[in-house]
């Protein structure tokens, strides 16, 4: 196995050079299996497994990152830490170029991970790694040490600080432990797991649950719904600059609402004509684009971080712009048969997807558009319009690029999710009809 893992690592890195090319031959001595492994055992220092890390409080924060296993954290009523299983999944911090040495340490054998095998000090793995027991020793204790902080325990200007009330005089400064609080991630990618929509709301009983629903009919067991969920997003356009798992969430951090409910009466009037038009009145989208506008007039300096803002700033856009969409599908489907209805089909494909439930030659003319890469571009079309509207900003084709491929990149993964869904209902549907025939 661990031969394999290796020997798959340089048939990738090689695979475009010739035999005789020196490169190759110098790529076949780094690879060769103790060579491979002493440089490993040498670079997971510059790697740690956490439960618990410092990055996500603040990307430029350098400080003490932590790895608790669960079980022997007090277990309360509360949610937390200590309420992961055993085979929680640790994150991992540090440089991302070693990132090769924690796929490794992934790998398992008989169950278990060669990372819990050199926490036990496995002579099954000591054994394994080399023929040199102390060499497999040292190798093993390296590999072991990932988990553990680096340096002496230290917080970071950038960290967190909570001055924590232990007594009962709060006016005496000694009656408080000063706290720097860590990011609780192995928990976090947990949570995300169980909230993302694709779990609870693409999920096949909840789809079954909402059909039940618009059926009229029984359905056994509960409905899964997360009310109000908010997205963080960590690291920008470069999440993984945060952790490893924050990388496989996209950057995406769910956050349940912690507020006492509160009645909200809005009317949701339907778009008959010029739907940029209505999204631009929502509160937020006006705030954002202007905020972009005033940054980009400032003529910032062209470096990472003014790219880093400028997509931040598109990307609540385009969150925004999903919120528009749907706050519109809440409206009575068909809405766009309306003789008012003045929306090219495209828009009317995006915004009144119910129709294609109750008119067949909708659903026909749906289903072969590309309605998703229209809409992208003509939300890319919008936002040029809106900056340089009444502004010395002048964009143009490469800029519209720009925008239309983040407004793109999630439309199209929502045109897919809500075709899954519809077919899912459709399929159903045929199936009941079966039966009663």
């Amino acid at each position: 196995m661990i031969e394999w893992f290796i020997h798959d690592r340089f048939a990738t890195k090689a695979e475009k050079l010739a035999t005789d090319d020196p490169k190759y031959l110098e790529l076949q001595q780094q690879f060769e299996p103790e060579t491979w492994l002493a440089d490993a055992a040498r670079r997971v220092s510059q790697l740690q497994v956490v439960t618990h890390s410092l990055k996500a409080i603040h990307p430029d924060a350098k400080g003490t990152n932590l790895y608790v296993e669960p079980g022997p954290l007090v277990q309360n009523g509360l949610v937390g830490s200590h309420c992961l299983p055993a085979d929680f999944q640790g994150d991992v911090v540090g440089n991302a170029a070693t990132l090769d040495v924690y796929k490794f340490l992934k790998l398992e054998w008989q169950g278990r991970s060669l990372l819990e095998l050199a926490l036990d000090f496995d002579e099954v793995l000591i054994d394994a790694l080399s023929e040199n027991r102390e060499e497999a020793k040292s190798w093993v204790r390296a590999f072991a040490s990932i988990t553990e902080p680096k340096g002496t325990p230290s917080s970071h200007a950038r960290g967190k600080q909570i001055y924590w009330l232990v007594d009962d005089d709060p006016t005496n400064n000694d009656s408080y432990h000063l706290l720097a609080p860590l990011y609780a991630t192995a928990l976090t990618h947990r949570f995300y797991a169980h909230t993302s929509p694709n779990t609870w709301f693409f999920g096949e009983r909840n789809k079954a649950a909402r059909k039940a629903l618009k059926d009229k009919a029984p359905f056994e067991g509960g409905y899964t719904s997360y009310p109000n969920l908010a997205a963080q997003k960590m690291g920008g356009t470069k999440p993984q600059n945060i952790s490893q798992l924050n990388s496989e969430r996209g950057g995406q951090n769910y956050l349940l609402a912690s507020l006492p409910p509160r009645w909200e009466s809005r009317e949701i009037y339907a778009p008959m004509r010029e739907p940029f038009r209505a999204f631009k009145r929502r509160p937020a989208v006006w705030k954002v684009v202007d905020e972009l506008k005033r940054f980009l007039e400032a003529d910032p300096t062209k470096n990472m971080h003014t790219r880093d803002l400028r997509d931040d700033l598109t990307s609540m856009l385009v969150d925004e712009l999903m919120l528009f969409t749907f706050d519109i599908h809440s409206l009575a489907p068909g809405w766009t048969a309306d003789k008012k209805c003045q929306l090219a089909p495209e828009e009317q494909y995006w915004l009144d997807p119910g129709r294609a439930n109750e008119d067949d030659e909708f659903d026909e003319a749906r289903r072969h558009s590309d309605w998703h890469e229209a809409i992208s571009a003509r939300a890319a079309n919008w936002l040029n319009r809106e900056l340089g509207h009444k502004s010395r900003l002048h964009f143009g084709d490469i800029e519209h690029h720009h925008w239309q491929r983040q407004f793109e990149s999630v439309m199209t993964e929502f045109r897919r999710q809500l075709d899954d869904l519809q077919e899912a209902l459709r399929d159903e549907g045929d199936g009941d009809e079966g039966e009663a025939a």
